[in-house]
């Protein structure tokens, strides 16, 4: 059972950076493949960025293609997202979600309970 507790959100004005951190116990990280979702107000869940395992194909959603990185250290058990360029409508709730196999749309075998990300102008 993998356990993952992501960390770094909160409050931030339109136009700035935010890094999320994604840490993982229970599991073995590097047999992991590792994804970024978010849950705006009222609407559905919806993907953000993906990670391979030794952290390469990298996938973005094109709504944040360009502004976001997502990395990984397997030394340290964490997955990242730099958040840069923020707009309003980034603001949502942030889950890091890992999966052993599947496509950077799932299924994802284990997800962290979230991080608040509110962008304000």
């Amino acid at each position: 059972q993998v356990q993952l507790v992501e960390s770094g959100g909160g409050l931030v004005q339109a136009g700035g950076s935010l890094r999320l951190s994604c840490a993982a116990s229970g599991g073995t990280f590097s047999s992991y493949r590792m994804g970024w979702f978010r849950r705006a107000p009222g609407k559905e869940r919806e993907f953000v960025a993906f990670i391979g395992w030794s952290g390469g194909s990298a996938i973005y959603a094109n709504s944040v293609k360009g502004r976001f990185a997502i990395s990984r250290d397997n030394a340290k058990n964490t997955v990242y997202l730099q958040m840069n360029s923020l707009k309003l409508e980034d603001t949502a709730v942030y889950y890091c979600a890992a999966q052993s196999r599947g496509s950077n749309l799932g299924p994802y075998d284990f997800w962290g309970q979230g991080t608040q990300v509110t962008v304000s102008s």
